[in-house]
């Protein structure tokens, strides 16, 4: 069973970067859809970046597309979401979720969720 442990989250000013990262504990030759999300307190579960491990797909948000970047280390079972420019608005805890499938960027999709690290964006 694939374990995802998030690191890499904390506090940052904005317009500061922060690099997330998503170790897993085995990526199997399957094609993975991995993704980032992040859930502010009263919202849905929003996804932010997603990539499949093995196709290379990407997809970002509106939200995020031109600051973040998402990329993968299977050698390192690891995924990572490089965030620049943060805003205040960008302040929540981040989830790790993977797919032994290509499925869309959606939570509900994932059936492998990560605990979460938080990210805060002070002004």
């Amino acid at each position: 069973e694939v374990e995802l442990v998030e690191s890499g989250g904390g506090l940052v000013q904005a317009g500061g970067s922060l690099r997330l990262s998503c170790a897993a504990s085995v990526f199997t030759t399957d094609d993975y859809t991995v993704g980032w999300f992040r859930q502010a307190p009263g919202k849905e579960r929003e996804g932010v970046s997603c990539l499949t491990t093995r196709s290379g797909h990407t997809y970002y948000s509106d939200s995020v597309k031109g600051r973040f970047t998402i990329s993968s280390d299977l050698a390192k079972n690891t995924v990572y979401l490089q965030m620049n420019s943060l805003k205040p608005e960008d302040t929540t805890v981040y989830y790790c979720d993977a797919d032994p499938r290509i499925v869309p960027c959606k939570h509900e999709y994932l059936v492998i969720w990560g605990l979460g690290s938080l990210v805060t964006v002070s002004s």
